[in-house]
């Protein structure tokens, strides 16, 4: 199976030319997401935490568009642009999973990121059955 999905309806606009995420075989791969209101595009560029948990709700609606969840993420990258943010953006990021059951995670300072935002998180997320270790 390979399938583009895009949310319809121009929610969560796109700041480029790809999908919002791509369903090849098991696998999900999530297009990185920033701290864009769904509804009109426009950043929210308050504090890490506002723009984190911001971040996460705009991964959380591509993914029910996916038919999936953050409690199938096996994979996350983390870009931010100021690491003393790191604390911070960590308290929220986490807090969207269940205990115990969080994804692996690369973390990268970055100079700067599209939009001007200062956290852009992108998932991999396995869609294949269930059989929990």
């Amino acid at each position: 199976m390979f399938e583009r999905i895009v949310i319809p309806d121009g929610r969560l606009p796109l700041f480029g030319p790809f999908p919002h995420a791509i369903r090849a075989g098991d696998l999900l791969f999530v297009t990185g997401q920033l701290s864009e209101d769904p509804e009109t595009g426009a950043m929210e560029l308050g504090p890490i935490e506002d723009q984190t948990r911001r971040v996460m709700e705009n991964l959380q609606i591509v993914l029910a568009a996916a038919g999936t969840s953050f409690d199938r993420a096996v994979m996350a990258r983390v870009f931010i642009t100021d690491l003393r943010d790191f604390e911070a953006m960590n308290r929220v990021y986490s807090s969207y999973f269940e205990a115990g059951k969080l994804p692996c995670r690369t973390t990268v300072g970055v100079v700067g990121l599209a939009g001007k935002g200062h956290v852009e998180i992108d998932l991999i997320v396995y869609c294949g059955e269930t059989g929990e270790a």
